[in-house]
């Protein structure tokens, strides 16, 4: 008879447990110990409801989400880790961070934020944050405090024109910085002077035309440097001087016509250069490419496809298949 009543207690436990635990789970959303992940494409509102205060991580994903204020986020003070991707966010308020200190990565992918308020990211010591494919015009450098913990900061896929440098000073512990697919042209020559530890730079998929000499020269960590899809018509020689890190270089689909004497030199045995997609003229002027070329051959991705946009007697042609006597050179 006791072994039944114990059993009975038992099953009664474990009733009473997963009532709980239904309970401490938000509607139209999924829990797993401190994680919380709400998918539901009818979640209209922050699931405060049954969001547990030991939650650690939360993403909110391709929800019609549209508000989101520091009320909501106080009831999981030890969030280190808030995912709000794709949601119809416009607008963020300034002290929408005050009460989780303890937030390192903010993700707000794919949501519809034009302007973000001065001291947006001051409370938290984020280290991760991710705002690509937003509408944001204006990157503002109040939105950041001194000497930020950041270390990852993405800005893809948005509509700057511009990044002003006392934005990017404020980030000295920056490692990785993406500003791709923007509609930048230039960047200040010394955006970049604080970002020393800097180790991948995606600058790709903009409006540059050109790059200041000595743009780079701060950071001598860069393992990654991402140029493509720009509007390059020439390069500094010295633009990588000093950058014996480096591992990968994209230059593929700008203007450039040939390359400057010295550019590629003094590169690692791993070293990786993608070049095609460029309008590559090849006469004398090719020699310094076509020779780095010949010694060089494995560090190019795509070797075959960069070819010569003219003369029209050499157009289509291989740059590294060509001879001394049709790039008019002297023997």
């Amino acid at each position: 008879m006791n072994r039944w009543i114990l059993l009975t207690l038992i099953a009664l436990a474990e009733c009473r447990y997963q009532k709980r635990g239904a309970h401490s789970c938000p509607d139209l959303c999924s829990c797993s110990g401190a994680e919380v992940e709400c998918s539901q494409s009818s979640l209209t509102h922050f699931p405060v409801d049954g969001l547990s205060s030991n939650t650690t991580r939360l993403s909110i994903q391709s929800t019609k989400l549209s508000n989101v204020t520091a009320s909501h986020l106080s009831v999981v003070p030890l969030l280190n880790y808030l995912q709000l991707y794709r949601n119809n966010l416009t607008s963020l308020p300034a002290d929408l961070l005050r009460d989780v200190p303890h937030l390192s990565k903010l993700d707000l992918t794919a949501n519809r934020l034009v302007h973000l308020p001065p001291n947006i990211f001051i409370h938290a010591s984020l280290r991760t944050l991710v705002l690509m494919d937003n509408v944001i015009e204006k990157a503002d450098s109040e939105w950041f405090p001194d000497n930020s913990s950041l270390t990852s900061l993405d800005l893809s896929g948005n509509r700057l024109t511009g990044v002003p440098a006392a934005l990017l000073h404020k980030l000295p512990n920056l490692e990785t910085l993406d500003l791709s697919d923007n509609s930048l042209q230039d960047l200040q020559p010394d955006a970049l002077k604080n970002l020393h530890r800097l180790n991948s730079l995606n600058l790709a998929g903009n409006k540059f035309t050109h790059l200041t000499p000595a743009i780079f020269s701060h950071n001598l960590k860069l393992t990654h440097l991402f140029l493509q899809e720009n509007q390059l018509r020439e390069l500094p020689a010295t633009l990588l001087q000093g950058l014996q890190h480096l591992e990968l270089l994209l230059l593929n689909q700008n203007q450039l016509q040939r390359l400057p004497s010295g550019l590629l030199e003094d590169r690692k045995s791993t070293f990786q250069v993608i070049l095609s997609g460029n309008p590559w003229v090849c006469d004398e002027r090719m020699e310094y490419l076509w020779k780095w070329l010949a010694v060089h051959s494995e560090n190019v991705f795509f070797l075959d496809e960069v070819t010569c946009a003219g003369p029209e007697a050499l157009k289509q042609r291989q740059v590294a298949s060509l001879t001394a006597t049709e790039l008019g050179l002297q023997s």
